[in-house]
């Protein structure tokens, strides 16, 4: 048959006649094209210009290997980093403090002209730290001794105290501060306080205790404000021995000193010195006032944690200008979750009595058990639980 019905495919076709390869003499070209441009970017590339920069005053002195270490520009105080002249936020204006009737301190401000002319960078110094940065202290407020590092005074009149407060939200309402002590003699119940408590319980850290610098991080990490305690003489001394570091009336001034020095070199970061025991110590103003005036001085405030009837704290803390305050109530007397809770309803009645309170326990699994339980209702019932430095008397705030 003349037809190719049943011829394989792709057999005995007769082949189309094709066109010239335009299309591969137009890749060839164009591939030619790309090269050439290649080819001139790296000449153009690798070969200079034949112009020569030349440097300015500054390069070159830039450029020039210095003989000698260069010094930083010292800013001269008072000044900050642009030369631009500091002041604290108070000096443009006029403070005057009057005393009311009843007892209460007016604080009347009106403006006043700033030394000097020209602008100035006020330092309005904030209370509390960056919590990122909660854990380490501000170089500025330490110095070197024999003992450690001890706290002081800031070169921009920045305190301690100021530095290492837990921030609190200033309203005018019901403010109660809670401190639990004895933190650092036992490794578990410190473990179990700084885990356990609400980040607005203030924790005090015995002088005495072990591995204090590394149980202050994780409090401070954790968002707690603390305290130092330091041991003061009690009166049944030395049948009640606090131990071989404690401060004692009988003692020299000196040594007194040199005690307190070696307590306050254990840890940095605490807002101020809370006494354990010191019945005797704290009835004795001689003995009393230069160890609250080196507190004082160093910007750090005093707790006295109100066990003593005779303490002449508030005497000596206003004639030596050291911001103090008092506990209000003994919360773990008896030690029972429910007995506790009872302590705690009682110190909420004298802060609503008085506006404020604080109240003191040790680092008991029973107390920070009901601590932590009682805590966690207290703000439902409009409560504010604050930092020690919050409730402190402190005569640079009145």
């Amino acid at each position: 048959m003349g037809t190719d019905l049943h011829a394989p495919l792709g057999r005995n076709r007769k082949t189309g006649s094709r066109r010239p390869g335009v299309l591969r003499l137009g890749r060839i070209a164009a591939s030619l094209c790309l090269f050439a441009i290649g080819g001139f970017s790296l000449y153009t590339a690798f070969r200079g210009d034949g112009l020569e920069r030349k440097k300015t005053p500054a390069t070159e002195q830039a450029a020039a290997p210095s003989s000698s270490t260069p010094q930083p520009a010292q800013t001269p105080a008072g000044q900050a980093a642009d030369g631009m002249p500091r002041a604290e936020p108070r000096s443009g204006a006029n403070v005057e403090q009057m005393v009311t009737g009843d007892g209460s301190v007016v604080t009347k401000y009106s403006p006043r002209p700033r030394d000097g002319s020209g602008p100035v960078l006020v330092d309005a110094m904030q209370v509390g730290q960056d919590p990122r940065m909660a854990a380490l202290p501000n170089e500025t407020l330490l110095e070197d001794s024999a003992y450690g590092r001890l706290p002081i005074v800031g070169p921009d009149g920045r305190r301690p105290m100021d530095q290492y407060a837990r921030p609190s939200s200033g309203a005018r309402g019901v403010r109660i501060a809670i401190v639990v002590s004895g933190l650092g003699l036992s490794q578990t119940g410190t473990q179990r306080a700084i885990a356990e408590l609400p980040e607005e319980i203030t924790l005090a850290f015995a002088a005495s205790g072990n591995s204090l610098q590394r149980w202050m991080q994780e409090a401070r990490r954790g968002g707690h404000e603390i305290l130092l305690q330091v041991p003061l003489e009690p009166f049944d001394y030395p049948a009640n021995d606090p131990g071989p570091e404690t401060l004692l009336t009988s003692k020299p001034i000196a040594r007194n000193i040199e005690n307190l020095h070696k307590a306050m070199g254990e840890i940095t970061n605490y807002t101020g010195i809370m006494n354990y025991l010191g019945g005797r110590f704290l009835s004795e103003p001689a003995a009393m006032e230069p160890v609250m005036r080196d507190i004082g001085k160093r910007g750090l405030l005093f707790l006295d944690d109100g066990t003593s009837a005779q303490s002449k704290t508030a005497d000596v803390a206003k004639g030596t200008e050291l911001p103090y305050a008092f506990a209000d109530l003994q919360l773990d007397g008896q030690l029972n979750v429910d007995a506790i809770l009872k302590k705690l309803d009682e110190l909420e009645r004298i802060a609503r009595k008085n506006g404020q309170a604080i109240g003191i326990a040790s680092a008991f699994d029973e107390s920070v058990d009901a601590i932590a339980k009682w805590s966690e209702e207290a703000s439902m019932r409009g409560i504010e639980i604050v930092g020690v430095a919050a409730l402190s008397n402190d005569p640079n705030n009145p």
